[in-house]
């Protein structure tokens, strides 16, 4: 009924043949698909241009806002403000990195960041600060711990000070002798 046909142009026949199927992956098993995904340590969070949040947000690891926050903001990782980012908060973080607009307080136990065309209105305490030429910066700053020193040590008197030390007994004269 059916006959096998050759040709005698091998190239033809090579050109016509489909390719073979390359094996594919196998599926992955269902169970694992619908298993969540685990947060690693070093991964970033990140708020979006659309994300406003009035509040209190506490996270861990990094967080990266590109969005608005209105509140306060307290971490031991490390904030990073990005451009587009408008912030009116007081911050208590690791790390923060401006790169932003910042109205409010800075508290950081390690470094504070702020970059280029950046913004920060607001006290900044932190044990170091790095400002890029271009950045805008109003407010106060205290950088670094100051080393233990004994109480009035290397301090000058002042006009106003009443301690023992500070007065100076006033010169005793004596009538001459008649």
């Amino acid at each position: 009924m059916f006959e096998k046909i050759i040709s005698k142009n091998t190239e033809d026949a090579a050109a016509r043949t489909p390719p073979a199927p390359r094996p594919e992956a196998a599926p992955a098993a269902p169970s694992e698909a619908n298993r969540p995904v685990a947060i690693s340590a070093g991964q970033r969070n990140v708020l979006g241009p659309d994300v406003n949040i009035e509040g209190e947000v506490r996270f861990q690891n990094d967080l990266v806002v590109d969005g608005k926050i209105e509140g306060k903001i307290i971490s031991e990782g490390s904030l990073t403000i990005g451009e587009s980012a408008h912030i009116q908060a007081e911050i208590q973080c690791g790390t923060v990195i401006v790169q932003g607009r910042v109205e409010g307080n800075i508290t950081v136990t390690n470094r504070v960041e702020i970059c280029a065309r950046a913004e920060v209105i607001g006290d900044i305490k932190a044990n170091a600060l790095s400002m890029e030429a271009g950045a805008i910066f109003v407010g106060a700053s205290t950088i670094g711990n100051p080393r233990a020193q004994s109480k009035g040590a290397g301090k000058a008197p002042t006009a106003g000070d009443k301690s023992p030390k500070a007065q100076t007994p006033p010169e005793k004269t004596q009538a001459p002798a008649a």
